[in-house]
């Protein structure tokens, strides 16, 4: 329900806009990587992920789902795509996922293989969707891209959350949180997200996974008191440290090395 109620909310919101600005139309050549994108990027992780939380920590959820940017260069490296003299980079996304470790540790209790496996899925889902988006849907109008890869996920959830809709309205907390996630969390968060690869390439923009954690213990702290403690800090620093050195500009012009500018092993010199 909450899944179908974020995008519900995104798509009326964004639908419109994109029909009227007329970029619906230039997307029906390219239908096959955006289903293929909605399936690998949102349907199946939104789909294993909540099932996945039930039985594991969200400790080792939040360690395993930081480790996409790895998993993006590890592709990356697969199709030979990352320069050798990128492993500065490959040092600061490692930095970045011990901080994540540091921040929210490392508790194994309970883990079970199977839900395990499956926030794998959704990490390495994560990691191939801003590749698709990249490679072949980066021309494409923005909105009209998120709109339409929402709208799909909406219909395809659509029978399930209307057969297990509440008897009454939800609390107005709930209904505020859906609303937020649905505005904030991903109608804008998918167009910001579109931007960030098209900037940085598909790979870079995925350290943004490392800031998470960290702004959770920060609203954690702020709105639920909750502690903040040594390896916090750490965390902290390890994230920032990591974030940066994966994202700092390259030596190498983007003139010099486009194919590898493309998949964000290469950024532009700032």
């Amino acid at each position: 329900d909450v899944v179908f109620g974020r995008c519900l909310v995104a798509v009326v919101l964004l639908l419109p806009v994109a029909a009227a600005r007329g970029e619906l139309r230039p997307l029906l050549p390219h239908w096959k990587p955006l289903l293929a994108y909605t399936v690998i990027e949102v349907a199946i992780p939104w789909l294993l992920l909540p099932i996945a939380e039930q039985k594991l920590p969200s400790s080792l959820t939040g360690l395993l789902v930081a480790a996409v940017p790895l998993v993006g260069a590890l592709l990356a490296f697969a199709r030979g795509a990352m320069h050798e003299l990128a492993r500065t980079r490959l040092a600061g996304l490692v930095i970045g996922l011990l901080g994540v470790a540091a921040l929210v540790g490392f508790d194994v209790h309970g883990a079970q293989l199977g839900s395990t496996l499956a926030v794998g899925v959704v990490a390495i889902g994560y990691a191939v969707g801003p590749i698709i988006l990249a490679r072949y849907l980066g021309d494409l109008p923005p909105v009209g891209v998120v709109a339409v890869s929402l709208t799909l996920v909406t219909i395809v959830y659509a029978p399930f959350a209307l057969t297990s809709l509440p008897h009454g309205w939800p609390r107005s907390e709930v209904t505020w949180s859906v609303l937020v996630l649905g505005v904030v969390c991903t109608a804008a968060a998918f167009l910001l997200f579109f931007g960030l690869i098209s900037e940085v390439g598909p790979v870079l923009a995925t350290v943004i996974t490392y800031v998470n954690p960290a702004v959770a213990v920060v609203l954690g702290a702020l709105f639920l008191h909750e502690h903040i403690g040594a390896s916090t800090l750490v965390g902290f620093a390890l994230i920032l440290a990591g974030s940066f050195l994966a994202t700092r500009p390259s030596r190498f012009a983007a003139g010099e090395h486009p194919e590898l500018l493309a998949t964000g092993a290469v950024a532009p010199d700032s």
